[in-house]
């Protein structure tokens, strides 16, 4: 497959899935409030995220506040679109809202050609796409995903471990190394399934 044309990560929206950086600063803003009254944010591992250049961030997931945590752990200036499940834009309100945030949704019950189609277009326009693995909250099998969209946009896959600690009452991120995408969905996928084990 030939490497598509690089873009600059600001002309992502020309081409693809548009970011409205008022509404993701607003958002960013609403989601802070609850992660600060959590007792704040621990980050490890922000090096390991480029600056630019596309990336996928591939989060475990066990709590509705895990893709704002993850959006908050991000290097200053650099936005994440998720590719959220369709179930979360039934909601008028919440779908505008993450919508104009730049995420996108996905059907998690069959081959979701379109949402595949979109991810790959934020890859294809430098940008940093979120995908948590899992499929949902609390699932333990992975799905395959993040791999193949990994592989079809040529990104390296930075995986990142999200937790909220009860006792210490405190946010918990780490990203680790890259992940090439090279090989076969399947052996891609079990790379990012032991990198998630790894920073749990």
């Amino acid at each position: 497959m030939t490497r598509p044309k690089k873009a600059t990560q600001g002309q992502a929206a020309s081409n693809t899935k548009r970011i409205n950086p008022v509404m993701y600063e607003l958002v960013q803003l609403a989601t802070g409030i609850p992660i600060l009254l959590g007792g704040g944010l621990n980050v490890e591992g922000r090096e390991h995220i480029p600056r630019q250049g596309r990336v996928v961030i591939a989060g475990s997931h066990t709590l509705s506040l895990d893709p704002f945590a993850i959006s908050h752990a991000m290097p200053r200036g650099r936005r994440i679109q998720y590719m959220a499940k369709k179930e979360l834009f039934d909601n008028p309100f919440l779908g505008f809202v993450i919508g104009t945030g730049g995420s996108f949704p996905v059907d998690r019950t069959g081959n979701d050609v379109g949402a595949i189609r979109t991810a790959l277009r934020i890859l294809q326009a430098e940008g940093a796409l979120g995908i948590f693995p899992q499929g949902t909250r609390g699932g333990t099998a992975l799905q395959g995903g993040a791999a193949l969209i990994a592989l079809k946009g040529k990104a390296p896959i930075v995986p990142a471990s999200v937790r909220y600690d009860r006792a210490k009452r405190r946010w918990f991120v780490r990203f680790g190394p890259p992940i090439a995408p090279e090989g076969k969905v399947a052996e891609l996928t079990e790379k990012i399934r032991e990198a998630l084990r790894t920073l749990e």
